[in-house]
Order: C-alpha cells, then sequence, then structure tokens
C-alpha cells in the first residue's frame, strides 16, 4: 500500500465555501442551481441536485492525486454550471482555486502561474491550446467529468482538516509594482460576507441571478456566492451575448432573470442606442452595479425604461469583496449629481479618517475610507510589505490588535452618516469597472527597449475616459513605433489595461515634490496633437 492510500481526503469545517451548496442542496434539490446555453441556441437548466453530483466527481479526481490541503489549483474557465462544480470541489478538499479568464494574455498567465506555484492547471473544454511552460499538472474538465492530463508530484499530505481561517481562493488584480497581485480570501471572510448580504436582503432564493463578469473577477465569484447562499439560480451571460445590445437583452428576456449584476458601462450600449429595448426584460426586479460610477444621466433614462426595477449601488474592494450596497432613490430627485454608497453591509462598518488621523464626525468633511469588518482579505499573496500598507491598526483605538483594511478611497460624510465616494488618493483607477494600478502599465511599458520612463492616466473621451500614456526615449534620435507597443502591451496585459495611445513625450512633467504631474500629463495628452509638448513652464 502506498502512503497516501491509507490518507483520508480532508474534513471541510462547516464555515467553507461548500457549505453553501450544501444547505441550498437540502432546501430545495430540484431547483435549478445554473441555467446556461447548451450548444444549441437554448438553455438547460442545471439543478442544485446535479450540480452537488458533479461537485462530488470533481473533487473525487481531486482527491485522487494527492493533493494536500492548500495547493493551489488554477481555474481557466467562463462561468459556467462546470467552473462552478470545479470551484467548490477545491473547497470540499481544502484547495485554494486562482480563477483565470481564457482571454488573459500568455504573458499574465505565466505571471499568475509563477507566482502561486499550482498543483493543477484546469481549463475548461474546448479552449484553444496554449504554448506555455509546464507548471504543474494539468486538467480539462465540463459537463462529463474531470479528466487529468498530466499528472503531479505525489506528494505527503501535511494536513488532515480544511479549516474556516484557509484559502478559499485567490483573485489578482492590478498591482503598482508591475505585476499582478494576488488577493488571498479565506473561508469564513466570504461566508460571512455572503450571509450578510443575503440577510440584507439582496437576493432571495426566487431570484435568478445573471452574472456578466469574467470569473477572474470578484464580482462573478459574488454572483456566484450571492446564488449559493440565497438557494437562487444562476444565470452566467456568454461572453459573446455581451458585445451586442440586442443579443445581451434577448439572452436576460429569455432565461427570466430577475437580477442583473454588472458594472455600469454594461449598460452604456443599449442606453445610447436601443433604450426601448429594455421594457423588455418584463421579469427584472433589480440592478446591481459596482465598480466604476454610474453617470446620474444614464440612471435615469435607466430608470425611466425600467419602471419599478430596483437600483443598487455597490461599493468596494476586491479586498473585501464590498462594503455596502445602497438602493438609488426612484426617482432621482431634481439635481442630484453624487450617488451615496450609504453605509457598510450587516456585520461591518466604515470610518472616515482625515489627513491628521482624526476621525471625521461633521457632516460635509471628507477624509478616507477605513473598514471594520470579519470578511476582510488575509493579505496579498506573498507581499507582506503591502499587506502590511493596507492592513492596519484601527485609528480609532490600535490597542485591541485587530487590523482594518485602509480602502485607499475617499469619501465625503453626508448628513444622515451616509458616505459619498470622491475618487482613490493613490494611483488606482478604474477602466470599465476593472481595478486597474498605473503602475503595472507602467512597467509594462517601461520594459520597451527605447523607453526610459512611462506613466499612465485616464483621458476624457466624450463622455467616457480612456487610458492612455506617455513615453520618454532614450535619446532624441530613437525610434519609436506606436502600434509595436500596444501590440506588446496587448500581449502583456488584460484587454482593458492596454491604452488607447502611447504617445512619446520630451520629459514627464513633475511636481515640485519630484513626483509625476498626472493633471498636467492628463491635459497634454487630451490635447488634438500626436506628441504632447509635456515641458513644465519656466514659471510654473
Amino acid at each position: 500500500m502506498k502512503e497516501n492510500d491509507a490518507v483520508q481526503p480532508a474534513r471541510p469545517s462547516v464555515d467553507n465555501f461548500h457549505q453553501l451548496l450544501k444547505e441550498a442542496v437540502a432546501r430545495t434539490p430540484a431547483r435549478p442551481a445554473v441555467i446556461e446555453p447548451d450548444g444549441t441556441g437554448a438553455v438547460r437548466e442545471v439543478s442544485y441536485r446535479r450540480l452537488d453530483s458533479l461537485v462530488k466527481e470533481y473533487a473525487a479526481v481531486l482527491d485522487g492525486l494527492g493533493l494536500d490541503v492548500g495547493d493551489r489549483v488554477v481555474v481557466e474557465a467562463d462561468t459556467s454550471a462546470a467552473s462552478v462544480a470545479l470551484l467548490l470541489a477545491c473547497s470540499v478538499l481544502g484547495l485554494p482555486f486562482v480563477p483565470v479568464s481564457p482571454q488573459t494574455p500568455d504573458g499574465r498567465l505565466q505571471q499568475v502561474l509563477r507566482a502561486v506555484e499550482p498543483a493543477v492547471h484546469a481549463r475548461a473544454d474546448g479552449l484553444l491550446s496554449r504554448q506555455l511552460p509546464p507548471t504543474g499538472a494539468t486538467a480539462r474538465f465540463g459537463p462529463d467529468g474531470l479528466v487529468v492530463e498530466r499528472p503531479p508530484t505525489r506528494s505527503v499530505r501535511r494536513r488532515q482538516a480544511v479549516l474556516a481561517t484557509d484559502t478559499a481562493y485567490i483573485v489578482f488584480t492590478s498591482g503598482s509594482t508591475g505585476r499582478p497581485k494576488g488577493v488571498v480570501m479565506s473561508h469564513r471572510a466570504i461566508v460571512t460576507f455572503l450571509r450578510a448580504v443575503v440577510a440584507d436582503g439582496l437576493a432571495d432564493g426566487d431570484d435568478r441571478v445573471a452574472s456578466t463578469s469574467p470569473l477572474q473577477f470578484d464580482f462573478a465569484l459574488f454572483g456566484i456566492g450571492i446564488a449559493l447562499t440565497a438557494g437562487a439560480t444562476l444565470v452566467p451571460v456568454p461572453r459573446e451575448r455581451l458585445g451586442s445590445p440586442r443579443r445581451m437583452i434577448g439572452f436576460l428576456r429569455e432565461a427570466e432573470v430577475t437580477q442583473v449584476h454588472g458594472v455600469p458601462s454594461l449598460w452604456r450600449p443599449v442606453l445610447r442606442h436601443d433604450p426601448e429595448l429594455l421594457r423588455e426584460l418584463r421579469t427584472l426586479r433589480s440592478v446591481v452595479f459596482a465598480g466604476e460610477q454610474f453617470p446620474v444621466p444614464e440612471l435615469r433614462l435607466l430608470q425611466e425604461m425600467l419602471p419599478g426595477t430596483r437600483l443598487v449601488n455597490g461599493y468596494g474592494a476586491t479586498e473585501s469583496m464590498a462594503a455596502s450596497f445602497t438602493d438609488v432613490p426612484d426617482p432621482l430627485p431634481a439635481g442630484y449629481e453624487r450617488l451615496s454608497i450609504g453605509r457598510a453591509h450587516t456585520g461591518a462598518e466604515m470610518t472616515l479618517v482625515d489627513g491628521a488621523g482624526r476621525v471625521v464626525t461633521e457632516p460635509g468633511a471628507s477624509g478616507e475610507i477605513y473598514l471594520r469588518s470579519p470578511a476582510l482579505f488575509s493579505g496579498y499573496w506573498n507581499d507582506p510589505e503591502a499587506t502590511a500598507a493596507v492592513l492596519v491598526p484601527d485609528p480609532v483605538d490600535p490597542r485591541h490588535g485587530q487590523p482594518v483594511l485602509r480602502t485607499g478611497d475617499l469619501a465625503r460624510l453626508g448628513v444622515r452618516g451616509e458616505l459619498y465616494f470622491l475618487g482613490r488618493s493613490d494611483h488606482q483607477v478604474q477602466v470599465h469597472g476593472h481595478r486597474v494600478e498605473l503602475g503595472e502599465v507602467e512597467g509594462t511599458l517601461a520594459r520597451l527597449p527605447a523607453v526610459t520612463a512611462a506613466a499612465a492616466v485616464l483621458v476624457p473621451r466624450g463622455r467616457d475616459e480612456v487610458l492612455m500614456a506617455g513615453v520618454v526615449l532614450d535619446g532624441p534620435h530613437a525610434q519609436f513605433d506606436e502600434t509595436a507597443a500596444l501590440a506588446w502591451c496587448a500581449r502583456e496585459l488584460p484587454a482593458y489595461m492596454v491604452p488607447r495611445r502611447v504617445c512619446p513625450v520630451p520629459e514627464l512633467p513633475l511636481t515640485e515634490n519630484g513626483k509625476v504631474d498626472r493633471e498636467m500629463l492628463r491635459h497634454s495628452l487630451a490635447a488634438p496633437r500626436n506628441t504632447p509638448d509635456v515641458r513644465r513652464p519656466t514659471n510654473a
């Protein structure tokens, strides 16, 4: 008998992501857990009983590989019943899952694989092969099962129990150092958060929840978790449907969706080109949006096209999945300019702290948001320095030793204790709902042969803002090919992080303390000329 043959599977604790599925199966085993396209143009229903069966099938295969609690599994897929089952199978065995999108560029995927050193890289059936160096075991999965293509090296299992404090998943976001940053979430954090949000009434068992974000983003995991916790039905919207307002609305209508999760820019094409399509969504009861500001004029039109539909403004970071969900006034009052992010969800609290470290208590005053919550992330993967910068002592009273999340978000205090988001205190921006650290874009550009310095900013373009960059070349006669630079970015970065333009500049403008003057660069890049002159005037 081999050493691992006598070892029993790890036992999951009660506070485990998989526990949410077990509870739903016990309550309503025949209810659809997932509704998805069947490949013929129709939709199929996967019951909670069938989803649970698929989880057990996948878990049995994974367990046979001899993996230990804490070993990482990269899951490359779009959201589907099969990918949800694999995430839950990982949770049963205490294997942190690392979701990545099939659209992730090879360069970025390799960075993630090198960072987490996965025990298994599992890809959904039907994906095109990637030419990547081996980084462990590989597998394929789909409705018919999980097939191991290249097995891992068996090792001794050191753990026998899956604890609530163990890692449930690692989500990689944009990082300021030029590489992706892994956000580590525990089972306890995610389960506590989801139970609180459902208890606050965001969704119930009768909902059909449409998820529109790629699986690698926490908004997709949020939709999966909300559906499981409420015993509702998850409806992943196919990626190809999102590019066409008519096809997207048609799918939502056919699936009889009651709730849609998505970034505000999801609604922009239909609102601009064919808003009357929205009237076809007769079953829709609520829209949950997050990740970026929803322009008030567009919100007014959305309310007009969807009368009586609840609109919910979600606020928060990947490090806590979310912090608050606030209903948009219906109708929006005249003169309304900025949406409230309200107060934190049940079990959490947001506090404003000013530049002097004092708690803000006067209405109208502003400060940085600090979040107290049992649902905070554990830290950044293999980055204790970055973790210590945001998980900090409580500014109200640090003596108890419990860290709080320093969000980097600025807000104003309202007269009823509600908060109004004002922006960021650092160089993080949102591009169509996706978090982008400008430093990662700049670091990618700086690796180009002729580039000695780079800076990226958001530049206004009509009602939108687009990402642009200025680069300093290594000499007055250096050759620069913008098309090649953009192609390089497309190979190394997700599509939403690729600048619209990359313009050579004589030098980057600097503030008095020697930092890049991003406001001056923004104005210069917005000017209608190909090569902006961003040199600071001599009388500045």
